[in-house]
C-alpha cells in the first residue's frame, strides 16, 4: 500500500488540508531527521524524551541501554507516541498573527517491542549508525558480542503514521496585504560544518569517505 491507514489518533484535525498519509513521505521525513520526541507514561505520568532511532522499512528502532528508565518502560508494552519535526523556514507575515514556520513533521502511535531474535538486532544497530551518517557502519570496528547484549532495542511498527507539512508564503488577511511592510520565508537548513578531527587522532589518518561525502 502506497498510504497507510487514517486512524481515529492519525486522522489531523487542525488545518487537516495539511495532513498526509503518503507512506513514501513518511519514509522520507524520517531518513532526513535525526532526533525523535519519544512521549509515553509511567503510572499517569507523562514523559517525552528526545532519542536517536533508526528505520528499516516498516518498522522504527529505538535503542538505549538496559538501564534507561525510558527502555525499562517501554519493554513492558506501552503505548508510546514518536515524533519527528523539521523546520524548513520561518514565515513571516505582515502582521504577528499571521507569523507561521515551514516545515514538515511525522507522528507515529503504537506499542514497541523488544528485539530479541540476534539478527534483527544487528541490522537495527547498524540502522541507526546508516541513519547519522550512511557508510560508516563498514568503516568502523565490528561490534562486540558484549555491546551488543548491553543494548536493548525496541521496534515500533509504522502502522498508525501520519505527516504534517505546510510550505509556501505567508496567508495575510485581505487588508494588510497593502500595507508597507516586508513579508516572505526565510529559510533555514541543517548543514554541516568543516570535521573537526579527535585531538587524539594519528595524523596520518585520512577522512573517511563518510565523512567527506557527508551532505545535508
Amino acid at each position: 500500500m502506497n498510504s497507510f491507514a487514517v486512524t481515529q489518533r492519525t486522522q489531523i484535525k487542525r488545518l487537516p488540508q495539511r495532513g498526509n498519509y503518503d507512506r513514501a513521505l513518511i519514509h522520507q521525513i524520517l531518513d532526513e531527521g535525526l532526533i525523535c520526541h519519544l512521549g509515553f507514561a509511567v503510572n499517569g505520568q507523562p514523559f517525552v524524551i528526545p532519542t536517536a532511532y533508526g528505520r528499516v522499512d516498516d518498522l522504527l528502532y529505538i535503542h538505549g541501554s538496559p538501564a534507561s528508565r525510558m527502555l525499562r518502560t517501554l519493554k513492558q508494552g506501552v503505548e508510546v507516541c514518536v515524533t519527528v519535526t523539521l523546520l524548513d523556514g520561518l514565515v513571516l507575515a505582515r502582521s504577528a498573527f499571521h507569523h507561521s514556520m515551514n516545515y514538515r513533521s511525522v507522528v507515529v502511535f503504537g506499542q514497541a517491542v523488544v528485539v530479541e531474535e540476534a539478527a534483527e538486532k544487528l541490522a537495527a544497530l547498524k540502522a541507526f549508525t546508516e541513519h547519522i551518517i550512511p557508510g560508516r557502519w563498514s568503516e568502523v570496528r565490528p561490534v562486540t558480542a558484549q555491546e551488543v547484549a548491553g543494548t536493548i532495542v525496541l521496534a515500533l511498527p509504522l502502522t498508525e503514521a501520519s505527516a504534517k507539512v505546510r510550505t509556501g508564503p505567508p496567508s495575510d488577511d485581505d487588508a494588510d496585504y497593502e500595507l508597507p511592510i516586508w513579508a516572505g520565508e526565510l529559510p533555514l537548513r541543517l548543514t554541516s560544518l568543516s570535521p573537526v578531527p579527535d585531538p587524539l587522532l594519528s595524523s596520518e589518518i585520512q577522512l573517511p569517505p563518510s565523512v567527506r561525502q557527508y551532505d545535508r
